[in-house]
This record gives C-alpha cells, sequence and structure tokens, in this order.
C-alpha cells in the first residue's frame, strides 16, 4: 500500500511538473524568452516568459509539440516525452549552425540555403553588444555596409558603390523611400531607433522583382518587435540605458510588453541626448591639421554674432549636438484561428541638426555660413498589416499592408554679417498599399509560387520665406515686419509621383541539391509637378507630367554539392525611375546651383553576381566569397547644364554654375565581398569581412561616385556562460584623389588634405582601429555592456564624409528586462 501510495503520489507529480517546460540556450544556459510554442494545427500556442518557463497544460499528451524562436534552430517534440528530457529544452542558437531564416529575399520565411542572393543578418542580441548610438552606425557593423557622415545627425549607408535614392530602406514591410529622396548622401536612416529594432537584414544587389523601382545597391530591411498573444496574461518590461564618452551621449529606451490571448501590445518610448563629438588625436596619416576645427559659429535662433568665435579645443568638433526621441506602439489582434490584424505606429523626431561641413565652409578665407541647419526631422508612419491564412490552392497565406507616412523637413540658413535668413520647409504625404501571397505548390513546400500588387502614392508640399532678423545688442528679439522672397527647393505648387506595380516569383527545389528562383516584376511610375513663382528661375514648362513604365526580372540558382558547399548565381535587372527631387530640385553647394531637368529619363541596372560558400565543424562556421558586375544604363549624374541659355545663375544673392541631373549612358560597378563568421570552439567565435569595390563610366571614362575604397572588419572573442568578450579590428585603405568624380561633388574630395605644393587634395588617408567589447550577465534580468571604441584614438574620416570620425570612447549600457 506504502509503494502503491508513493508510485501515485509521483505520478501526480511528474504530471504537474510536466505542465511547466523551461527553454534554455544551449551552451550557456540563458532563458530563452518570446519562443513560441505550439502542435501541428497551430490551434494552441503559449509563450515562454522572461525566465524562459511556459505552461504546456492547454496541450495533448500526443501533441507534437515545436518550439520557435527567430534566433533559434526549430525543435520539435512529442509532449509525453518531455520527462524523458527532464522538461528542460535546449535550442540550438541559428547564428551557430548558419542556416538562418530570411525573410527579406522574398518577403516569406525561407532558409538561407535555399536563397542565391546575398543577405546579412544582424539580430538584437548583437545589436545591443555593438552599442551603435543611431541605427546608421549599426549599419556600419554589417558586412560589405559602409556608411558616410556630413553632419553627425546623419549616416547615408552605401551598398556595392550606391547610396541614397538607389538604395531602398524599408520598416516592417513599408518603404520608407520617398519622393524626395535624393541623390548623393541622406539621413533618414536614423529614424529608426536601434533599441526597437528586432533585427535588421541587407539583400544586396538589385531587387526590383521583390521591392520595385530604388532598389538598385539594394534592400535595407529594419524589422521592429512584434508583441504576441499568449493563452494567460503577462506583463513584461524592460529598461535600456547608456552613457558614451565620445560626445556625451546619453541614451534611454523603456519598454512594456502586454500578452493577452485575444490580443497582445508592445510600446516602446526611446530617447538619446548626444553633445559635440570628439575626434581622435592620434595622426598617424601625418596631416597635422587635417579635420581640426579652429574656429566655429555660435550663433543661434536668440543669439547674433558677426563673427566667428575661436575653438578652445580644435579637436571638439563643434555644432554636432543633438537630440532625438522615438516612440513604437504595436497591438496584435486575431481576428481569428486564420487571421491576424497587426497595427504599428511610428513616431520620430529630432531636435535642429547643424549641417557640419557646410558651417565649415569658408568664402574668402571667412566661414561662410552663420547658421545652417536642418529643421526637426520628423517621421510618422501608421500601418495595418492584415495576416491571413486561408489554405486554399491558389493561396496558402499572405500579408495585406496598407500604410501612411509623413515626413517633414527643412533647412535654415544665414550667412555671416547678414540679417537675411531663409527657411525652406517640405512636407511629404505617402500612402501605400501592398499585397504579397504565397502558394506552395506542393506538400513538402519545394516549389513555391509567390505574387503580388504594390501602390504608392506621394504628395510633396515645398514652401519658401525669407526673414530679416531684428537685433539688439546681440541679442535676437524678433524679425522686421517685411518678408522677401527665396527659392522653394521643390516645385511650390506641389507635386505628386505615383508608382503601381505586380510580381510574380516562383521557387523551386529541382533536386535535393539545387534550387532555382524566378521573378518578373511589372511597374509603371507617374510623376507630375507645378511651379508657380518664376522670381529666380524660367523653365521651358511650369506644369509636366511624366509617366515611366518597365518589366525586371530575376534568376537565381543556389546549387550545393554537398553538405558543406553551396554555389549561387544571380542574373537580375533594376530599374530606377526619376523622383521630384531627380527631376525639380534647385539648391546651392560650394558654388554649383542644381536647377530642375525636366527631361530625365529612368535609369537601368544589369547585374550578374555569383557566390560560394563553404561550411566546416556541421555547418558551426563558415567561409563565403560573393562577387559581382553591374551595368548602369542610362545611368544619372549631376554634370553641367544650361537654363536660359546660360551656365551661371544667381542664388541667394550670389552667382553659381548650373548643374542638373541627367542621363548619361552607360557606366559599371564590381566588386565583392569575402567574409567568414562561426564558432571555432565550444567558447570561441570569430567573424570578419572584406569589401572591394570598383566604378568607372564607360561613356565619360572617369570614376563614378560613392565607390569607397577596400574595406573591412575581424573580429574575435569567447563566450562563456555569463560572460561574452570580443575585439576587433576595422580597416580602410586609402583612396586616392585620382579615384575621386570631381563633377558631381558627392564624394565630398574638398574633405579630404590638401597638397599646398600640388595644389591638389591628397584624397582619402588609409586607417584602421582596435576595438573592444563585452557582456556580462548579472542575473537573468539584469545584463551590463561595455565597450572600448577607437582604442587607440586614431584621427580618420570615413570616405565622403565631412565630420571626422569618434576618437577613443568608452560606453557602458545597461539592459534590465522586468
Amino acid at each position: 500500500m506504502k509503494f502503491k501510495f508513493l508510485f501515485l503520489l509521483s505520478f501526480f507529480y511528474l504530471q504537474i511538473f510536466a505542465q511547466k517546460v523551461e527553454v534554455l540556450e544551449y551552451g550557456t544556459n540563458f532563458p530563452v524568452e518570446n519562443a513560441t510554442i505550439y502542435n501541428e494545427g497551430k490551434n494552441t500556442i503559449v509563450y515562454t516568459n522572461k525566465n524562459g518557463i511556459a505552461d504546456l497544460s492547454s496541450f495533448k499528451e500526443y501533441d507534437i509539440i515545436s518550439f520557435n524562436h527567430i534566433s533559434f534552430i526549430e525543435y520539435e517534440i512529442l509532449k509525453k516525452e518531455l520527462a524523458v528530457v527532464e522538461y528542460v529544452i535546449y535550442l540550438t542558437r541559428k547564428a551557430e549552425q548558419l542556416d538562418e531564416i530570411v525573410l527579406s529575399a522574398s518577403k516569406g520565411k525561407e532558409k538561407r540555403s535555399r536563397i542565391a542572393e546575398q543577405v546579412e543578418v544582424i539580430y538584437n542580441e548583437n545589436i545591443k553588444l555593438l552599442a551603435p548610438q543611431t541605427s546608421a552606425d549599426l549599419l556600419a557593423e554589417i558586412p560589405g555596409v559602409k556608411v558616410q557622415k556630413s553632419q553627425f545627425g546623419g549616416g547615408s549607408p552605401v551598398l556595392r558603390g550606391m547610396e541614397a535614392n538607389r538604395v531602398l530602406l524599408v520598416v516592417d514591410g513599408v518603404r520608407m523611400n520617398n519622393a524626395i529622396y535624393r541623390m548623393g548622401h541622406l539621413q533618414n536612416s536614423i529614424s529608426v531607433s536601434p533599441n526597437t529594432i528586432e533585427r535588421t537584414e541587407v539583400v544586396f544587389g538589385p531587387s526590383s522583382v521583390i521591392y520595385g523601382s530604388d532598389a538598385l545597391g539594394g534592400v535595407i530591411h529594419y524589422y521592429t518587435r512584434t508583441p504576441k498573444t499568449s493563452p494567460h496574461n503577462n506583463l513584461s518590461g524592460g529598461l535600456f540605458s547608456r552613457y558614451s564618452s565620445v560626445n556625451n551621449e546619453f541614451s534611454s529606451e523603456g519598454h512594456v510588453e502586454i500578452n493577452h490571448k485575444k490580443w497582445a501590445s508592445y510600446t516602446s518610448i526611446s530617447h538619446s541626448t548626444f553633445g559635440n563629438l570628439k575626434m581622435g588625436k592620434t595622426r598617424n596619416h601625418g596631416y597635422s591639421d587635417w579635420g581640426k576645427v579652429f574656429e566655429y559659429s555660435n550663433n543661434s535662433d536668440e543669439y547674433y554674432n558677426e563673427n566667428s568665435v575661436v575653438n578652445s579645443d580644435p579637436n571638439e568638433q563643434k555644432n554636432t549636438s543633438y537630440y532625438q526621441s522615438d516612440f513604437l506602439q504595436k497591438i496584435n489582434i486575431p481576428l481569428s484561428n486564420k487571421t491576424d490584424l497587426l497595427l504599428n505606429f511610428q513616431y520620430s523626431k529630432s531636435s535642429d541638426i547643424d549641417r557640419f561641413d557646410s558651417l565649415n565652409e569658408y568664402s574668402d578665407g571667412e566661414l561662410k555660413w552663420a547658421e545652417w541647419h536642418y529643421g526637426p526631422q520628423e517621421r510618422m508612419l501608421i500601418s495595418t498589416q492584415l495576416k491571413i491564412r486561408p489554405d486554399k490552392k491558389w493561396l496558402e497565406n499572405g500579408v495585406i499592408t496598407a500604410a501612411y507616412q509623413n515626413i517633414n523637413e527643412s533647412r535654415i540658413q544665414r550667412k555671416f554679417s547678414s540679417l537675411e535668413k531663409s527657411y525652406r520647409e517640405e512636407d511629404v504625404d505617402v500612402f501605400s498599399l501592398n499585397g504579397d501571397f504565397y502558394v506552395p505548390l506542393t506538400n513538402n513546400n519545394n516549389r513555391v509560387l509567390s505574387y503580388g500588387l504594390e501602390f504608392t502614392h506621394n504628395d510633396v508640399g515645398s514652401e519658401a520665406i525669407g526673414k530679416t532678423l531684428d537685433v539688439y545688442n546681440n541679442k535676437i528679439v524678433g524679425f522686421t515686419t517685411d518678408d522677401f522672397k527665396v527659392q522653394s527647393r521643390y516645385p511650390d505648387g506641389r507635386s505628386t509621383y505615383t508608382s503601381l506595380a505586380s510580381y510574380v516569383n516562383y521557387r523551386q527545389d529541382i533536386s535535393s541539391k539545387s534550387t532555382l528562383n524566378t521573378g518578373v516584376r511589372f511597374i509603371q511610375t507617374f510623376l507630375s509637378a507645378k511651379w508657380i513663382d518664376d522670381t529666380f528661375i524660367t523653365l521651358p514648362d511650369f506644369d509636366i507630367s511624366l509617366n515611366n513604365s518597365s518589366v525586371t526580372a530575376t534568376i537565381g540558382y543556389a546549387y550545393k554539392p554537398s553538405k558543406n558547399w553551396q554555389l549561387n548565381t544571380v542574373v537580375s535587372s533594376g530599374f530606377r525611375s526619376p523622383n521630384i527631387d531627380d527631376i525639380g530640385k534647385i539648391r546651392e553647394k560650394s558654388g554649383n546651383v542644381t536647377v530642375p531637368n525636366i527631361y530625365l529619363k529612368p535609369e537601368y541596372a544589369y547585374n550578374f553576381e555569383t557566390g560560394i560558400l563553404k561550411h566546416f565543424n556541421n555547418k558551426k562556421f563558415q567561409i563565403g566569397l560573393n562577387a559581382y558586375y553591374t551595368l548602369l544604363n542610362n545611368y544619372i549624374t549631376r554634370d553641367s547644364f544650361e537654363i536660359n541659355n546660360s551656365s551661371t545663375i544667381i542664388y541667394d544673392g550670389e552667382e553659381g554654375n548650373v548643374v542638373a541631373n541627367v542621363n548619361k549612358g552607360n557606366a559599371c560597378i564590381f566588386g565583392g565581398t569575402f567574409s567568414l563568421k562561426g564558432k571555432l570552439s565550444e567558447i570561441w567565435f570569430t567573424n570578419g569581412s572584406v569589401t572591394y569595390t570598383e566604378g568607372k563610366t564607360y561613356d565619360t571614362d572617369l570614376p563614378f561616385s560613392s565607390i569607397p575604397p577596400l574595406f573591412g572588419k575581424f573580429e574575435i572573442g569567447f563566450q562563456k556562460e555569463k560572460l561574452q568578450a570580443s575585439i576587433n579590428w576595422k580597416f580602410n585603405t586609402k583612396k586616392p584623389y585620382n579615384k575621386y568624380n570631381l563633377i558631381e561633388g558627392i564624394d565630398n574630395v574638398e574633405q579630404t588634405p590638401f597638397n599646398e605644393n600640388t595644389g591638389l587634395y591628397e584624397g582619402n588617408p588609409a586607417w584602421n582601429t582596435f576595438n573592444a567589447s563585452a557582456k556580462y550577465k548579472l542575473t537573468n534580468s539584469i545584463s551590463v555592456f561595455a565597450n572600448l571604441d577607437n582604442i587607440f584614438d586614431i584621427h580618420y574620416k570615413e570616405f565622403a564624409s565631412s565630420i571626422s570620425a569618434p576618437g577613443r570612447n568608452v560606453s557602458i549600457s545597461i539592459l534590465a528586462n522586468i
């Protein structure tokens, strides 16, 4: 009787205990939070809490349970067998297996082994360890990506020698590129807080079949965190805070997630304050004064000074401070077993951001600008995403995304010894509707058809006004009563840019060793623009309307001759239709005035690339090489121009040379990236990459703009129990003067050292830095991050950048999950 009682008690205990499961990361025993646990029919779904624990009481004994997390390899087990594994499930991180799930390449989940394109993915855990101050700094850590900065509150990513409006930015399935994305350098990549990003994917090369116009160099897709529903009510949150010494940065982010059976919510608020940036003091390049700021303007909205001010510390880059606030709200509502609704609201706003390069521009031996800054940069996104799973022959699942964006930009300028201040403001409304649908043609999903539709509409308003300051004892007390006319940046009668597109994509496993992907897209664009004020410029036509269309295609082939080898080949085409900025912009830089060219035509890209992947140690380590050649046809470049039979024009009271965006013949960009990453042993890991890019024009035999020099990064580190630490080496070779495009002005050769003897600029010097980072998990809820960047305090500038890179920097971050 006693034994029978003990047996029944033990059985009862096991049954109760078996209702709970603990999910841990293999090798570290850290709990895996927000792992999804579901049965085959997916009609029962639960999630692990911050301690990695979930309640399995809602599952049946003979249910096959799947444990899934975006950062880990999926694991399946029969619930009845959980007792055998002692109610603990160990998940293996995907980074160790190197066969990640990629979302961006086809707008749906695909294993990397079935994708021929070059793709890089970075996860939230790595983002925290890297401690990027902005999302542009985050992109600079991704292999193959180079970032340019004209001011600290900015960052323009370069993919395969293309940037700005030739690279497509996407956030949560919504394109960020709008009708005024310009050629040259952009700062829009920083308008997504790195603290809210769950993962970032970069697809290299023309991706116009899936994403449409603008994706010539590639696609950068930010995925922010999405809440999940749970059968048990749960409330969790977290706080993140960081301090950086190089510019007295203070960043904080707080978030709250609510999980409920019928809905889930995620709310995040972040704020960052940046002081003036200090450059490195160790000048291995040999130029003692290059980049130093000896004088600056201390003018503001309240203070007037007709003279520049001596900088007490020339290594401190005055007028680089700013702040930024970001808000994210997502609500996930399961409408039925086959339908989910996701509501997404994002808002980002900065302070005024000084244009550092312009504030350091000289005219006749003196600083030219007393004030030159961007007004608060605002981005608002409202989107609804309907996920459907009808399980029909013609449609198994799909996503319909409707979005509205509002973007506000402004530019404020005033010259020294002048009371006249100009204001130029742009307001862009963007409406978009996307439908992406998937149909597995076989039960084992080795043949998948996807198709989609896209509609976007941009409405651009542009205004300009001039005001005269009223000054008393260096204090600005207001404005005089009379305003004066200023030329607007874009058409002052408003302008619109609309696109309609459809695509079909087909992926098939030809055999167990090979996968073929093909796709085709048709796109039609419509542009209209109207100018009203002809005080400064008279155009051939003040009311224009342009229509362009194109068909783009891609063929990709992934061949796996053995378990540890993969060979990839991609042939693709891309298309970019001129937008409002290309056709209708009027602005001045360094004595050149850009004027509208209403006869501009689309540019095309034809790309061939090949890649090799070699896996080692059961796919825990890999090396890869991607090489490509891209031919640009009818490419758009900035060149000398005439308006009203004149090559000069008066702009803001000064005469300037007339330039415009024009079509040329053919140009090419070619290069490649070598990469390695993975585990060297149970605790040691490494990663690294080297990227080479070359570009030239066939018609003018000149270097192509935005081509960075050879650059790369190598890192080695270890992870054991609660500690992870690493050291890395970043490097750039020299960009010589004869490799710069001196016509467009995008490469900013004037920001490189000047040789008094030759009267020429030297080009960007080579540089390298050593950096270290560490993470220590104090508890299951609290982690501490420490970074020491630019250990030897090296002075350098990134290619085409006006601002000197940060000097030695110590940053400390704390993450606390509640």
